[in-house]
């Protein structure tokens, strides 16, 4: 208990500014696929922006990692303390307290931290639907933090199927949309440039006929976090599947891009994002 208060009372932003600068100085390869997916999808930003963007976007790394050692020590008292919300009376207003929706988010911010914000601040439980760590242990510790306030974790491999019924039945699903899909996706344009992402939320929405809500959890620069929910998308239908599936993931890829660009540099810029279409983006520097 000592050292559970001793952890949550860390100062994540003063010490993820030093813990980012470690980090990436031993992890150079990381560091290249930031600069080179910074430049990308920022063309119009000088070399001497990027690298001030990039030197946030590895604090943010470092505050990050802090505030995960924490979350194994938090109550739900301590992230009703630390979340402040805007949106939140026209997301009660279009869900209601009963009906089942689809929270859309992306590794923009804590998202860790805004999977417990339903459950912690108002006794809702959830069921993210994620991808197993390659590493046992990692994947042990993030599950365990992810359901110690009554949520669940389903595994997307061949999850549809209960995916459908958690909704139908008036639970909250939340999908990470964020993520290129080399298998299941569909082409999007992300900053302007061709890419993939899951069709799961849009299929999803479509078939359920239920909102889907755009939420982000924010690091705010005094230690709090801000739960922004954006307007709720109806899914648009015409009768042709194939081009409401495309025409609905693009709307909710351009949300996240918007959300992202509001806060560049507190996105996920180690990922791939766009290496289906641009692998030279990601070839080793020779």
């Amino acid at each position: 208990m000592v050292v559970g208060s001793w952890v949550k009372r860390l100062p994540a932003a003063a010490i993820g500014r030093a813990a980012g600068r470690i980090l990436f100085a031993l992890a150079p390869a990381e560091r290249r696929v930031i600069r080179r997916n910074l430049a990308f999808a920022f063309p119009e930003r000088s070399p001497a922006e990027i690298g001030r963007l990039q030197e946030a976007v590895e604090r943010h790394y470092g505050r990050l990692l802090v505030e995960l050692l924490q979350m194994s020590f938090f109550e739900p008292e301590d992230i009703r303390r630390r979340v402040r919300f805007s949106g939140l009376e026209r997301a009660i207003r279009a869900v209601g307290a009963q009906r089942g929706f689809i929270a859309v988010s992306a590794h923009l911010g804590n998202w860790e931290v805004g999977m417990q914000v339903l459950p912690a601040c108002f006794g809702r439980p959830l069921t993210a639907v994620a991808k197993k760590f390659k590493r046992g242990w990692v994947e042990q510790y993030l599950h365990r933090t992810r359901t110690r306030f009554g949520s669940r974790i389903l595994y997307k491999k061949g999850a549809m199927a209960e995916m459908t019924r958690i909704v139908r039945e008036g639970g909250v699903l939340a999908i990470l949309v964020d993520m290129a899909r080399r298998k299941d996706g569909v082409e999007v344009r992300f900053f302007g440039r061709r890419a993939t992402a899951t069709p799961a939320a849009a299929m999803l929405g479509l078939r359920c006929r239920c909102p889907v809500l755009p939420v982000f959890c924010l690091q705010e620069a005094d230690g709090a976090f801000h739960v922004r929910i954006e307007e709720p998308l109806e899914m648009l239908r015409t009768g042709d599947l194939r081009r409401d599936l495309l025409a609905n993931t693009q709307r909710i890829t351009d949300v996240v891009e918007e959300a992202i660009r509001r806060h560049p540099e507190q996105w996920h810029w180690m990922m791939r994002r766009w290496k289906e279409f641009h692998p030279e983006l990601y070839r080793p520097a020779g």
